[in-house]
């Protein structure tokens, strides 16, 4: 197995400044818990845009933003963006465990996922393992919950957590402000409350420009 995986992050962590808190600790801006980082502090060995087959949703109640969180269903119709980082997979299950608001530490094995493609690593919202490919004789490996989209009640993004989404899309995708907002603004459970032109009216256009 190789010792290094793509993260494919289609969540806050599109934000290089937000995955930073995960690797070397810290409260990501507009959130609420102080991060403890990775036992490696290392930045991320190269990072990519990816599109995953598959579909982002917003549910449950982040204690960090308030709001939904972003989770991915990967058999669901449609395409979710994502920015993959080349991580260790100690940094990745550091990662794993603190999206658990558990303590960092113990390396996972992946020889599941990367074999079939899905682990449950426990019932927990970040839990389940999901492979979506590979890149450069790497996998391309991400967390989600194990429900899909049509399980839960979809719940909308408290506003820092989309400016998030929003810097990271633009920041690794190079998405215009519009395309953004619509994309954001388009995903079961935020189209709960949100709207293209509300999204717009939250994202900083030095942000998302």
């Amino acid at each position: 197995m190789s010792d290094l995986v793509w993260y494919a992050a289609y969540g806050s962590n599109l934000h290089r400044s937000r995955l930073a808190c995960y690797l070397e600790g810290g409260t990501p801006v507009g959130g609420a818990i102080d991060l403890p980082g990775c036992r490696d502090h290392a930045a991320p060995r190269g990072s990519l845009p990816l599109i995953l087959p598959g579909l982002l949703y917003f549910a449950t109640e982040s204690v960090t933003w308030t709001g939904g969180r972003a989770f991915y269903t990967p058999d669901a119709p449609g395409e979710t963006a994502a920015n993959a980082y080349l991580l260790t997979v100690g940094q990745f299950s550091d990662i794993v465990a603190q999206e658990m608001y558990r303590a960092p530490g113990t390396d996972l094995d992946l020889t599941e996922v990367i074999d079939t493609g899905r682990t449950a690593l426990g019932p927990g919202r970040y839990e389940t393992l999901v492979r979506t490919g590979a890149v450069d004789g790497h996998p391309v490996v991400t967390c989600t919950a194990p429900w899909r989209h049509t399980e839960i009640s979809g719940n909308p993004p408290a506003p820092a957590y989309l400016r998030h989404l929003a810097a990271g899309l633009a920041e690794s995708h190079g998405w215009p402000l519009p395309h953004i907002a619509a994309y954001l603004a388009g995903r079961p459970g935020a189209d709960l409350r949100w709207t293209t032109e509300s999204v717009t009216a939250v994202i900083d256009s030095d942000i998302a420009g």
